[in-house]
């Protein structure tokens, strides 16, 4: 199995929409030789990440949820936060929330590259 390179530029375009593009990509949906249990897809790179769009007011009103297991442990943090730290780990979490629950996402997250 050979595995190609994309390069994708993401300035201007949508979160939801490249993210959806980026999943089928590293899964390999697109190749005839595509099967669910197996790993044949292809090697992702994002250029211009920190010119992504995201449409209505879910910089401000969405959030992300994550608990230490101790009660009252629950922590949030809007969308706009995690952009302005790392905008590569906001695209990271929504590719990664398009891949199904399954061993074999971890394996097919670590070909997501970014420029």
């Amino acid at each position: 199995m050979e595995r190609q390179t994309h390069k994708i530029d993401a300035s201007d375009k949508v979160l939801g929409r490249l993210a959806s593009e980026v999943a089928v990509l590293l899964r390999g949906k697109g190749k005839p030789a595509f099967v669910p249990h197996k790993d044949v897809g292809d090697f992702v790179v994002i250029q211009n990440i920190d010119k992504l769009r995201v449409t209505g007011k879910k910089m401000e009103q969405k959030k992300y949820y994550r608990h230490s297991g101790y009660p009252g442990g629950l922590k949030s943090v809007t969308m706009g936060k995690i952009f302005e730290r790392d905008p590569r780990e906001l695209l990271k979490k929504t590719v990664s929330g398009m891949m199904p629950h399954n061993k074999l996402k971890k394996e097919q997250i670590k070909r997501l590259k970014f420029d």
